[in-house]
């Protein structure tokens, strides 16, 4: 699908509430144009629809007004060099960020990672920065935010309710 078709559509999404979808599509249009810096722009838009600062800061990492709040909670979630490459989903070399300021972070990142594991690392081989990524979950975990609250909430509501219905049964069976 063409990226303005896809975009008209994660527009329609927001504007029917469908967020998770604009999301998803947002995802896969920067999976398949990693360099497109409004494409990250609009997805930090979305995870702040969520109150997700970490991921608000991880899309506007590269972009010089970023909210210093949303980049600290990224930067604090995804707490080492090879976790922001991996996280920052870039392919190819820097100079392609289109701006001085993203190219200057993505140099700043993969220098840091780079030092910190003794070796070069690159952008499109994750084997060359996996090494920074030992000792961590796979999806390094971050604050709770109200949509996850309300589906914990949720399943402890629908498992009372469950425990009650059961109870209920047991009595009814042996009076």
């Amino acid at each position: 699908m063409p990226l303005t078709e896809t975009l008209a559509r994660v527009d329609a999404d927001l504007a029917a509430g469908r967020v998770p979808v604009a999301r998803q599509r947002l995802r896969g249009l920067i999976s398949s144009f990693p360099h497109d810096l409004t494409l990250r722009r609009r997805l930090a838009e979305v995870y702040r629809l969520y109150g997700d600062a970490a991921e608000a800061g991880r899309w506007m990492y590269l972009e010089e007004d970023r909210n210093i709040d949303e980049t600290a909670a990224f930067e604090t979630r995804y707490g080492s060099p090879g976790w922001r490459m991996k996280a920052l989903a870039w392919h190819g070399p820097e100079v392609r960020a289109g701006t001085t300021f993203a190219e200057g972070q993505l140099v700043a990142v993969r220098t840091a990672c780079a030092e910190r594991l003794g070796h070069p690392v690159d952008w499109d081989d994750p084997a060359s920065y996996r090494g920074d990524l030992k000792g961590e979950s796979e999806a390094p975990s971050g604050p709770w935010t109200v949509g996850g609250a309300l589906a914990g909430v949720g399943c402890l509501v629908a498992a009372l309710v469950f425990l009650a219905i059961w109870v209920n049964g047991l009595v009814a069976l042996f009076g």
